[in-house]
């Protein structure tokens, strides 16, 4: 490999390890994953006793329509969703093991404290406490079954 071809890898790696660049990452793929998972809810929603009285008077057509319709809509607000959260967590992580120089659970723990935390701050100050306790809880054990498999 050339010089030049070294100096172009350490640079990529450089981008791909900033935050901005993990937090764009970790945006992209929970918005896919989001829509991915609302797409797969939102046909739970169309099946069984949850069908509405008002749903079965319409022609298949406008079925069909409806259920497409919502479907979109749900797709698209869990895809927003899950963007935030992948975007607020990885940027939080990542600040906070730019900060303490380390890469360790204890980041994992923080970052899930402040993104819980954050999430629910608007519901008051348990809701904010039981957030950060909660997703922080999560953040560990995701944390824990990933190394497990690495």
């Amino acid at each position: 490999m050339s010089e030049q071809d070294q100096q172009t890898l350490r640079m990529m790696q450089s981008v791909m390890e900033s935050c901005p660049a993990k937090v764009a990452m970790a945006g992209t793929a929970g918005f896919v994953m989001g829509g991915a998972f609302g797409l797969f809810m939102s046909s739970f929603e169309y099946a069984g006793p949850n069908v509405s009285e008002e749903m079965l008077q319409q022609s298949t057509k406008q079925q069909l329509k409806t259920a497409v319709k919502d479907m979109g809509t749900r797709s698209w607000s869990m895809a927003k969703n899950f963007a935030v959260v992948g975007a607020i967590y990885s940027g939080s992580e990542c600040a906070i093991e730019s900060y303490r120089a380390k890469n360790d659970l204890v980041n994992s723990a923080a970052a899930g404290c402040f993104t819980g935390g954050l999430l629910a701050v608007r519901a008051g100050p348990q809701a904010t406490a039981l957030g950060c306790a909660g997703f922080s809880a999560f953040s560990i054990i995701i944390d824990k079954v990933m190394h497990l498999n690495s």
